[in-house]
């Protein structure tokens, strides 16, 4: 890998885990701070079309259920498609308040789809799914 992929490798898992501090803090707005204004969120039954969308979704789940949760998020792979744009695999699972492990059935595959805009990359699209099939 060359140098320049390198270091946005870095920068794409330091976004992952800046969202993930967020989370822990139940901060929305720093949350979506690495989200493009026009980013999209697929989960199954959830579609949020844009960053204001996102935010306000988080923010009304860490003021309810979400609330003194944690994410525990492993980048499990990310390609890079051209100089500015990059796929990253992780897997994930929510800690919920009083949890010490996330139970397997809780995990999910997720896809960051991001875009480098004026020298800053930011998630244009996120999707995820369940880790195995119940």
């Amino acid at each position: 890998m060359n140098t320049t992929r390198t270091v946005d490798s870095a920068l794409i898992k330091q976004i992952l885990a800046d969202q993930y501090k967020a989370w822990a803090a139940g901060d929305a707005d720093a949350f979506v701070a690495d989200y493009a204004e026009d980013a999209t969120v697929v989960m199954p039954g959830v579609y949020r079309k844009n960053r204001a969308e996102i935010r306000e979704n988080m923010a009304a789940g860490f003021a309810g259920y979400l609330k003194d949760s944690a994410v525990t998020d492993e980048v499990q792979d990310i390609r890079f498609l051209g100089a500015d744009n990059a796929i990253a695999i992780s897997r994930a699972g929510i800690l919920f308040a009083g949890e010490s492990e996330v139970p397997a059935d809780r995990f999910v595959n997720a896809t960051w789809v991001l875009h480098k805009r004026d020298d800053k990359w930011l998630v244009a699209a996120y999707h995820n799914s369940p880790a195995a099939a119940s």
